[in-house]
């Protein structure tokens, strides 16, 4: 990768062509754009055609075309042949290509430039991708970049950095970072991404957990290489770990506590087996066994064995290969020796308490309004506050509803009572819960005022119940309704 020398000089070059997100956008437009999400270049390339320093840039790095040597150094002054003693580009024939992707990436308050591979597949070319390959933003880096707590932390750790996403965002609220990885093209990658951007990440060459042996955390952020893949497949160093399964992800859970300080996190996004005969939600329950961890895991979504083979395939460039059938059909013979019916994919949250451990594990494949570490965050501080009370104590408890909730009801227009009562948060995780007459009146009286148990009493009165029954019906759903957020 580029010499420390040149990078200020890259970082001004890239300033001074506003190469930013927003910059981009405008410049090639919306209908652009969403091509460029389909990997269609066409619209984009019409809409870069007029030339300038920023079209320049777009077409070299995000479009991968060659473009004119004096167009690149317009761009690019006294670069050029930097870069390509770097790897970076070649230069050739009064034209310069790209052989890596410099691409504006950024958040509401940031722009930054991350180093990757270029955009495999743009404009249906298929070839095998190379295995050291490094992945620049993807789906599944920006799900874990909304996930992960954001609050101030000492030390921060990124296990498998690829390109270097998740470090710039942890340089954000981290007083140190960490980042690791076992390819060595995405160690130089990660470490230009951080130098390009002024961040200072201490780059460590390993696997998972064995570049910090005896070192502690207070946030760890993974998007491990996390794919479900029969032994012997084509591995590429940024999905396949070459371990067995759903291993790699088991074996971060077994290990985080030995790596996290205590109050510390460590937020996973990952694949998991679903095997059968056995509930995945207790599989994942004995990784946890007699850990010092709370732990929230989501399933977001569940895929059958073709799908998940057909989508991986493709992603390694190779679904019009010779072999394509043939390896389709071992990944499917290897999933039924292995008992696998399908597979999960998720967010595991941990974090190291010296409490009696809490665990929620569970589907959730509704609505998410990012971000979702926040909601992460109060979850941890909601178990904690729950952990000094029984359920009848909590009815001693005030409550106030969540800021973030609304209530629907459904039902015959003019109706006196409505059919169904819902109940539903809008920020994170959306969670809905449908509410019979007395929950919904424990929730809407709910403002701080009353105790949990003197609102119960009264709906007692008003609907002609026994109050001493409705505390005891009621008291376990208090919890439940704290534990989920509504009530606060």
């Amino acid at each position: 990768m580029l010499p420390s020398r040149f990078v200020p000089a890259l970082r001004s070059a890239l300033g001074r062509a506003d190469f930013t997100v927003d910059a981009v956008y405008a410049l090639i437009g919306d209908e652009a754009h969403r091509a460029l999400g389909r990997n269609q270049s066409v619209p984009a390339l019409r809409a870069t055609r007029g030339g300038g320093v920023l079209a320049t840039l777009v077409r070299l790095f995000a479009l991968q075309v060659p473009v004119a040597r004096d167009e690149a150094d317009a761009a690019l002054p006294g670069l050029v042949d930097a870069l390509a003693e770097a790897g970076m580009v070649v230069a050739s024939g009064g034209e310069v290509r790209a052989l890596v992707d410099i691409r504006p990436y950024g958040d509401e308050d940031h722009d930054w430039w991350i180093v990757c591979d270029p955009t495999p597949g743009l404009d249906g070319r298929q070839a095998p991708m190379d295995p050291s390959y490094v992945l620049g933003i993807s789906e599944a880096s920006s799900s874990l970049a909304q996930l992960t707590i954001r609050e101030p932390v000492g030390r921060a750790l990124d296990i498998g950095t690829g390109c270097g996403v998740q470090a710039l965002h942890l340089a954000q609220h981290a007083r140190e970072v960490v980042a690791t990885d076992v390819n060595p093209r995405a160690l130089a990658m990660a470490h230009l991404t951080a130098r390009l951007n002024e961040l200072d990440v201490d780059v460590r060459d390993g696997s998972l957990f064995e570049p910090v042996a005896g070192e502690r955390f207070d946030l760890i952020a993974t998007n491990p290489p996390f794919v479900i893949s029969p032994p012997g497949s084509q591995v590429l160093v940024y999905r396949d770990s070459g371990m067995p399964g759903d291993s790699v992800v088991r074996h971060l859970v077994e290990n985080a506590e030995t790596h996290l300080t205590d109050g510390g996190w460590c937020q996973i996004l990952a694949n998991w087996a679903h095997r059968e005969g056995t509930a995945w939600e207790d599989e994942l329950g004995q990784w946890l066994q007699d850990r010092p961890l709370d732990a929230w895991i989501l399933q977001r979504e569940l895929v059958d064995p073709p799908a998940y083979v057909e989508m991986w395939l493709a992603d390694a460039g190779l679904a019009t290969a010779p072999d394509y059938v043939q390896r389709y059909d071992a990944w499917l013979d290897w999933f039924e020796s292995e008992r696998i019916e399908a597979i999960g994919f998720g967010w595991l949250s941990l974090r190291r308490t010296t409490q009696t451990p809490v665990h929620r594990i569970e589907e959730w494949t509704g609505e998410i309004a990012p971000p979702v570490g926040p909601g992460i965050a109060a979850w941890g501080d909601r178990i904690d506050r729950l952990r000094g009370f029984g359920d009848d104590a909590l009815l001693d408890v005030t409550f106030r509803q969540a800021i973030d909730l609304v209530q629907e009801t459904r039902g015959a227009a003019g109706a006196d009572d409505p059919e169904s009562i819902v109940i539903r948060l809008q920020h994170g995780v959306r969670r809905t819960r449908q509410v019979d007459t007395v929950e919904a009146g424990l929730v809407g009286a709910s403002d701080g005022d009353l105790t949990s148990g003197q609102i119960l009493d009264a709906l007692a009165s008003l609907l002609g119940r026994d109050a001493g029954e409705l505390r005891r019906t009621y008291a376990p759903v208090v919890r439940e309704l704290v534990e989920e957020g509504f009530l606060i």
